[in-house]
């Protein structure tokens, strides 16, 4: 068993290898990196660890879960980038691991890697461990939620019999509290998406599977115990505010475009095909198919196979639960389709796996493979170059003044820049040959090595030069306002940049830095004010104000204190 503690050693370092380097590389992304960031900014200031807050009121969009664990990373490597992203990283490399275990257990060692390839060497399931966001550790607790649902249900056709209730009963009760945790983390979405996968579940085997509903109905229980601890508390404490205005927020999301973020129906279509490239290509051949009954399966003396075709089948329904709940929800983000990622990869894991084993190779992963690949390198290797002939953007956007403006910043390109796409096309079609020619294994390795590499090296070399075209200048303003006794306020866009880079202070009074006092009244020390080109709104106007310059489509005003 030496070389399985080998692997598993291998596989957390090559998670810290690509996951944790360069993480505070580049600055914050607005809004969501910023906005989480912020909040776990202000719970160290104030001390108050119980309910978050965003420019020192109550944050009412989302429970604390994710920023305790902001907030203790703050602690330990300060109030910084890479201590904002650094949870993610923990947890990415908790999915590597926890991937190699389900992958060597249901089928050998090759999946198991085969699973973690899978997830290093995706674009998006790569790119969000390096975030800031919210989302890996929410998808994690669902899925290991779900996860204990099913090893509960395994042991109960199986070793079910003659044993404590602990014994009995501990995957589904385990289960149930990590969900409750991902309720914790982002809201009552998590257990939404597993409710809906376990009652397609239960409908695909015509409600007849043994015991079912009495084992939902604990595992139910068991997440809302934990979900409870913390709004019971809430309650308790500030009475049921938070409770509405937050269910109200999670209405807001599911029926309108909020905080401008529409799309179209297929918007997770084209986001899962494009952005979990090249994982996607290879699970497309399993996103749908029959299965056994549920009872036959896991009765069967044949059990490790028959658990592998019955993870398939959860896999398959939780896919397209994601898939569907997201293209139907009014708002369209990309990261609201990110908990696919694991039947995605679970998923064309296997298909590379049925290749090594009985050359199944699927006639669609010839075709899209090189397709996708050339495409994404081919548009990555022409960043440098659009950076660098931007005159060549102007007429397509000549009805925005304000992305015009945007390309005057300066911006160094260079050749070296294109090298992750042209890895990513090299990868890609090297892997391509040695799929046709019967060696998956070794095609799997190369078009997955190619795909860290691209995601790694783009970070590494590109983002940065992306990020000062996005916002650059304006979080430079920010920050040079740091040691500054000032208020900074944005006006006609939403922001969390100008509270955490100037680190904004608490203030006693939440009425002193509301628009209305800053702008007519006398808040006591400089009003900074910044607005986009072609949204002044009436500051030009205000009194005691004047206009400091403009930059890159942004225009920066200063009112002295009368």
């Amino acid at each position: 068993m030496s070389f399985l503690r080998s692997d598993y050693t291998r596989v957390a370092l090559l998670g810290v290898l690509f996951l944790v380097p360069f993480l505070g590389g580049v600055h914050l992304f607005d809004w969501d990196e910023i906005n989480f960031a912020e909040c776990a900014r202000e719970m160290l200031l104030t001390g108050d660890y119980l309910r978050p807050q965003i420019d020192y009121e109550p944050f009412f969009e989302k429970p604390p879960l994710f920023i305790w664990m902001q907030a203790l990373s703050m602690q330990v490597f300060g109030v910084n980038e890479f201590a904002a992203r650094f949870p993610n990283a923990v947890a990415g490399i908790i999915v590597l691991l926890l991937s190699y275990h389900m992958g060597r257990r249901l089928h050998d060692r090759m999946f198991g890697w085969l699973w973690v390839l899978a997830w290093l060497g995706s674009i998006l399931p790569h790119l969000y461990f390096r975030s800031g966001i919210i989302d890996p550790w929410f998808n994690l607790f669902i899925f290991l939620g779900l996860w204990g649902f099913i090893e509960f249900r395994w042991l109960f056709f199986t070793r079910f019999q003659g044993r404590s209730f602990w014994r009995r009963y501990r995957y589904l009760l385990l289960g149930g509290w990590a969900l409750g945790l991902g309720i914790l983390t982002k809201g009552p979405v998590a257990y939404l998406i597993v409710f809906l996968v376990l009652m397609l579940y239960w409908a695909k085997y015509k409600f007849r599977n043994r015991g079912f509903l009495s084992h939902f109905i604990l595992f139910s229980l068991a997440a809302f115990s934990v979900s409870a601890l913390w709004f019971g508390v809430e309650t308790l404490l500030h009475g049921p505010k938070f409770v509405q205005e937050f269910v109200a927020y999670q209405i807001r999301l599911l029926t309108t475009a909020d905080s401008g973020h529409g799309g179209f129906l297929g918007y997770h279509v084209v986001v899962l095909l494009l952005g979990c490239f090249p994982i996607s290509v290879f699970a497309l051949p399993n996103l749908w198919g029959d299965r056994q009954p549920e009872d036959e399966v896991l009765e069967s003396h044949t059990l490790r196979i028959c658990q592998r075709s019955d993870l398939t089948t959860w896999m398959q329904l939780l896919f397209w639960v994601v898939l569907i709940v997201f293209s139907l929800v009014r708002t369209k983000i990309v990261h609201y389709s990110s908990l696919a990622y694991y039947p995605l990869t679970y998923l064309g894991a296997y298909t590379i796996w049925r290749a090594i084993h009985w050359d199944v190779r699927p006639r669609v992963v010839a075709i899209l493979l090189p397709t996708l690949g050339v495409l994404i390198g081919g548009v990555q290797m022409l960043l440098p170059w659009l950076g660098q002939n931007t005159h060549l953007l102007r007429p397509l956007l000549a009805k925005d003044p304000f992305a015009l403006a945007r390309l005057e910043v300066t911006v160094d390109w260079h050749w070296y820049h294109a090298l992750p796409g042209a890895i990513l096309v090299v990868g890609v079609l090297l892997g391509l040959r040695l799929w046709l020619r019967s060696k998956p294994w070794t095609a799997a390795q190369i078009v997955f090595s190619a795909g860290a590499l691209f995601v790694a090296l783009t970070l590494v070399l590109c983002i940065g030069n992306i990020e000062r075209y996005s916002q650059g200048s304006t979080i430079d303003f920010y920050k040079s306002k740091a040691h500054e006794d000032c208020f900074i306020k944005t006006v006609g866009f939403k922001s969390y940049a100008h509270l955490f880079y100037p680190k904004k202070p608490p203030v006693k009074d939440p009425t002193v830095d509301e628009y209305a006092n800053l702008a007519y009244g006398n808040p006591g020390k400089t009003v900074y004010f910044v607005a986009k080109m072609n949204r002044l709104e009436e500051l030009p106007t205000l009194p005691n104000c004047r206009e400091l310059y403009r930059k890159h489509g942004m225009v920066y005003f200063v009112r002295q204190a009368p």
